[in-house]
Order: structure tokens, then sequence, then C-alpha cells
């Protein structure tokens, strides 16, 4: 016959409570209790019976993560983020991508309920504001993330992409960099990161009564290391002058470093480079890559925390927004 949860209460000498508190990864367990009882857990081969708590307890203690694109490091690594946070509350976490396609990122959307979730962490791409009802109709406890819909009746949690990229471009101002390219507009844009972005890198030219060069201003579709390497090549055989490079995430510049390297330019002594999001990857780039933290891990665990409010029922407030805090994390491919 299957363990049971008595089984491993006595096994560990600890009660039933105890027991599903380790379960469910409670953060108030001693740790040598918590070891003694997945010792138990192990021993026994004890396996939780999810149906029959998801029907004490009316939910699957199951949240959904929706994302563009996990090929993009920053979304991998804000998905560990969330199952960490998550884990935290006793819940687990079912991921899905929808790559950057308009009828998928819908079809996901839709299809969490289908699914038995509790509530959804999304990240919008190619939604708008004036597709916000679309959102009502999932009927599931909801955080949004991203910078695609503001102010609708759900809760927001994004970064300060605008005030960061002032910041990534101030940066390269006061190192004495004059022509600084910016790598990953999308031209038209005006919400989204790359729209927030050119905004901040413009106000910080502005500031320091420079006039933006449109040669400078590259617009990159994707935002992988290839197309940041495939870009910054275009650049290069264009004749472009710049001493200074604005990625708009990790990857366009780590692609563009690498391009600059192969044809023999010096970083930081020739051109210096910025890049956006603080991937784990960034600190072992040689040379290591200056970068911007937008607080991912601190967006991770707010909107966990404000859907888990939701769904348990503990927030009964206006829909809430909230901005990470960011700071620039300064590496050699700017360090003189």
């Amino acid at each position: 016959m299957s363990a049971t949860l008595h089984d491993v209460a006595r096994a560990a000498g600890v009660s039933i409570k105890t027991v599903s508190n380790v379960i469910n990864n409670y953060p108030h367990v001693r740790s040598a209790t918590r070891e003694r009882v997945e010792a138990a857990i192990d021993e026994l081969q004890y396996r939780p019976n999810q149906a029959a708590r998801s029907l004490r307890s009316g939910r699957a203690d199951m949240i959904g993560l929706i994302v563009p694109d996990l090929r993009n490091p920053y979304f991998a690594e804000l998905a560990d983020d969330v199952m960490r946070a998550a884990r935290a509350h006793g819940f687990s976490v079912l991921i899905e991508q929808f790559d950057a396609e308009r009828d998928r990122e819908l079809a996901a959307l839709r299809g969490a309920r289908r699914r038995g979730l509790d509530g959804v962490l999304y990240s919008v791409l190619s939604l708008g504001e004036d597709d916000a009802a679309l959102l009502d109709e999932v009927g599931m406890p909801m955080v949004l993330l991203g910078e695609r819909i503001f102010h609708s009746a759900h809760d927001h949690v994004t970064m300060r992409n605008t005030e960061a990229a002032y910041a990534a471009t101030a940066h390269l101002i006061a190192a004495g960099r004059r022509r600084i390219l910016a790598l990953g507009s999308h031209p038209g844009e005006v919400v989204g990161s790359a729209g927030l972005r050119l905004r901040g890198y413009e106000a910080a030219l502005a500031e320091a009564g420079r006039e933006l060069d449109p040669r400078l201003v590259v617009p990159v579709d994707r935002w992988h290391r290839v197309d940041g390497a495939e870009a910054m090549r275009a650049v290069l055989d264009a004749g472009v002058e710049f001493d200074g490079v604005v990625g708009f995430n990790d990857s366009l510049a780590l692609g563009a470093m690498r391009v600059l390297l192969e044809r023999g330019v010096r970083i930081p002594e020739d051109v210096a480079i910025v890049g956006f999001d603080d991937l784990d990857e960034t600190r072992y780039s040689l040379p290591a890559l200056t970068t911007i933290d937008p607080g991912r891990s601190e967006i991770a665990r707010v909107a966990v925390d404000l859907l888990v409010e939701r769904i348990t029922g503990d927030a009964e407030v206006a829909p809430r927004e909230f901005l990470a805090d960011f700071h620039l994390v300064e590496r050699e491919s700017t360090r003189p």
C-alpha cells in the first residue's frame, strides 16, 4: 500500500500539520525538522494526493507564467525567480511561451482556465490598451508584467525602463563618450521596452546638450545575441562612427560585443558598452559587461505575492501598480 501522511508523521516523530507544512514548503519550519520529514518522505516514497488536496482547498496550488520567448535569457531567468517565489507560498508554476505571435498569445491566455490554474502571471507583448477587456474574459486572478497595458483591472508589476536607459546613457556620457549607439529600437513604438528605453536614451542626450543622430539609433526586431551581432556588422560595414553602445538588452550587447572584438575594436578603450537586464552570463563575458539590473528578482517576488493575495482572497483592494528599483552594475566593458 502507498504511504500516507500519517505514516510520514509517525516515522518523523512530528504532527501531520508539520508534514503538511514541509510538503507545502512553508518557510517557518526548523531545518532539522524539515530534514527529518524529508528523510521520512524519501524512505516511505510518499507522494501527496494532489487531487484530494485540490478538492479540500478548492485550489490546484498551481499558477501559470505566460511569457513571449524562453530563448530570451531574461524570461528564462525570470521564470526561475518566479518558481522560487511561488515555492515559498506552496505553489507550483506552469510555464507557457507564445513565441511573440498574437494568436498564440491569446490562445495561451484563454487556455489558462482550461488548465485548472489558480491564477496567472502574464507578460504582455502584442496586446495594448485597447485589448484590456480581453483580460477580463480569462476569469481568474491575474498579475500583468511588462509595459503594454497600464491602468487595467489587474495588478501590474514592471520595471523603470525609461529611467534605467537614461542612467545607462548618462554613464557613457560621463565617461566622455561622444557618439553613443542605441542598439535595439523598434521604429514607431511608444509603449513597450524598446520605445521606453529609447525615450531614456534621448532624454540623457538632450540633458547633455547632444543632438540626436538618427544614424546612431539602430533598429533590431528580435533581441537575441545573433540579432545584436548582425546589427553590429551592418553598422560597422556602413562606416558609422561611434565610441559607445547602449544595448537595449544584454543579449544584443553581447552579440554586438563579439563582432566588435572580431573586428579588432578594443572594449572599452575604443568602444564602451552597456547592456540591460543583468543576466548571469554578463558576469563571465570577456570583458565582463556593464549592465542595468532592472530588479528582476523583486519583480518576480512582488508579482507572486500580489497574485497569491488575489487567489486566497486576502486582498480586496483596487488594482495595484508596482515599479521595481534598478541600478547600474559597472564592469569591465565601460571601466577604463
